[in-house]
């Protein structure tokens, strides 16, 4: 079964990954045999696992949610699917497009 991944790495960061088998996969990020990311970041620990139908869709959950800010990636390792959406949100402080406000 194929599977979206977050790991917590040692300084605290995430990396987001997919696999085919979870367990064989952590054990490469630990011993090193991993990513470079994790590599530099060990040890790392497995703090979300979502179950996709196929490696595809795995894949493509992966690249979405590496696109996410660390405050929306929390949030889905605690459950708090309902803070997801309001997070997505960009704060027009944010947005290279805004523009000031105007006096009233």
């Amino acid at each position: 079964m194929p599977y979206m991944c977050i790991l917590e790495c040692h300084d605290g960061s995430f990396y987001v990954g997919s696999t085919w088998d979870i367990d064989r996969r952590l054990w490469q990020h630990n011993a090193g045999e991993g990513a470079a990311y994790t590599k530099r970041r060990r040890p790392v620990r497995l703090v979300y696992l979502e179950e996709c139908s196929h490696i595809a869709d795995a894949y493509a959950r992966e690249k979405q949610v590496q696109g996410w800010s660390r405050a929306k990636r929390i949030a889905l390792i605690e459950s708090r699917l309902s803070d997801l959406p309001i997070l997505s949100v960009r704060s027009s402080k944010t947005r290279p497009d805004a523009s000031p406000s105007e006096p009233e």
